[in-house]
């Protein structure tokens, strides 16, 4: 046996064992270079065995009748670029005359068949052109998030989807959302890594945990206002409806309509005044929904109804005022009382986690994608944090957020403790934290001498 040989042997022995235990780094070694020949190799045979071909022009016809040749073959989109990434490749492909996106869409699952990849998504670019992401292994098994993300004012990265990019929680685009998920989702590890990335931005966040606070509660030093049981929750809300009356008045009073000034200038949000006068934006954060609207007695009920009135005025007008509503739950639907479908209506972001029927994934999607329903019923139980998200355009995707413990959200939260706004209007909710503590000094079975 030759060295080359002995060295081939151990080649594809470290590939495989890298594809079995480390399917990123087998990627980047050995699967990018692979996938990309089998792509370019297989390309025109491929398109043509899944109808994404066109036949020749007539002219093109015609001149090779003149000319005697063969007659020209079927043509495929055109690749516009082929780009490697950590996860796959990206294909853009330009369209010829009469084909369309939806035709590449729909022959998504062959073309992962036939490409030998894990998973094949279109979208379209511009008219023409369509980008087609294929994925090189499952990277939600193993969530990893990039270093380099395109973080922004109310943006946040919060978890990676199946096509390999980042999931961003924008809230200047999506201002509200709602997470439903059953018990053992990853409804608190998505919550978590929402708070996480919240933290580091100019942002107050008020929380609502009526599960005595044992969620949110532990982050509170970067909290500026947090409520544990309903009866507090009600103060709250109304204490930020009346926030949002006031920066309504603030807005009014700056938004310089006059003859001079141009239509571009005038105020209609905190993101049209200037940086000294903009009130800072608030994220509200519901752990569970449901504590909020169920009653047992007369005196809940109408508690119940203050609450979810607060809670449907602050959706349909607290986007303006720079309020933004991050509502979770097992289950949203009409059972929890009036008022619960109009809320559910003005909750364009859906993220929906394993849920346990199907009425559940309904509410979550039967309104906006009712493709997604399916997606979701099918989470399997053994993958916690896996789930279907989507928003009023119709399209869904499946994301994972990497797991992060409650011990690293309360590390952050107190890293950036000094980020958290004093709202006079919620100073009577400001949880109340001790002092963090100086640099820690390293145990001793000596006691430090004392003067």
């Amino acid at each position: 046996m030759t060295w080359f040989t002995v060295a081939l042997v151990l080649v594809v022995a470290a590939a495989g064992l890298l594809r079995w235990r480390r399917p990123a780094w087998y990627w980047l070694t050995f699967g990018v270079t692979l996938a990309s020949l089998r792509v370019l190799v297989r390309y025109a045979s491929v398109m043509d065995a899944c109808g994404l071909t066109v036949p020749p022009a007539r002219w093109r016809l015609a001149l090779a009748r003149m000319a005697n040749r063969e007659v020209p073959q079927s043509r495929p989109p055109r690749i516009l670029r082929i780009r490697p990434t950590r996860t796959g490749l990206v294909l853009r492909l330009g369209l010829r005359p009469g084909q369309d996106a939806f035709d590449v869409a729909a022959s998504a699952d062959r073309l992962r068949h036939s490409f030998a990849l894990y998973g094949v998504t279109s979208r379209e670019l511009r008219s023409g052109v369509v980008e087609v992401r294929m994925t090189g292994y499952d990277v939600l098994r193993r969530v990893q998030m990039p270093t380099k993300t395109d973080a922004r004012p109310m943006r946040v990265p919060v978890a990676l989807r199946e096509d390999g990019s980042v999931h961003y929680r924008d809230y200047r685009t999506v201002p509200h959302g709602l997470t439903p998920g059953a018990t053992e989702s990853g409804k608190s590890v998505y919550q978590r890594n929402l708070v996480a990335g919240l933290a580091s931005l100019d942002v107050a966040l008020v929380g609502i945990d009526c599960k005595q606070g044992v969620e949110l509660f532990p982050l509170a030093r970067r909290f500026s206002a947090l409520a544990d049981n309903p009866d507090t929750a009600l103060a709250l809300l109304e204490a930020l409806v009346t926030h949002m009356e006031d920066v309504y008045q603030l807005i009014r009073a700056n938004q310089r309509i006059t003859v001079n000034v141009p239509d571009a200038e005038i105020a209609a949000d905190i993101w049209d005044l200037p940086d000294d006068l903009r009130p800072v934006p608030v994220v509200v954060l519901v752990d569970e929904v449901a504590e909020l609207a169920l009653f047992a007695s007369k005196d809940d009920e109408k508690r119940r109804d203050r609450i979810i009135t607060a809670l449907v005025r602050l959706a349909q007008l607290g986007r303006a005022a720079g309020i933004y509503l991050e509502i979770c739950g097992q289950r949203f639907g009409s059972e929890l009382g009036k008022g619960i479908t109009m809320l559910r209506a003005q909750l364009t972001g859906r993220t929906a986690h394993r849920v346990n029927d199907e009425s559940s994934a309904n509410m979550a999607f039967g309104d906006i994608a009712p493709d997604a329903v399916l997606a979701a019923i099918q989470i399997p139980t053994d993958t916690p944090g896996i789930a279907v998200t989507g928003d009023a355009s119709g399209g869904w995707a499946r994301i994972r957020a990497p797991h992060t413990s409650l011990r690293e959200a309360v590390n952050i939260c107190n890293k950036h403790a000094k980020r958290t706004p004093d709202l006079p209007a919620l100073a009577a909710f400001r949880p109340a934290v001790a002092l963090l503590p100086p640099a820690r000094v390293p145990l001793s079975k000596t006691a430090p001498a004392t003067a």
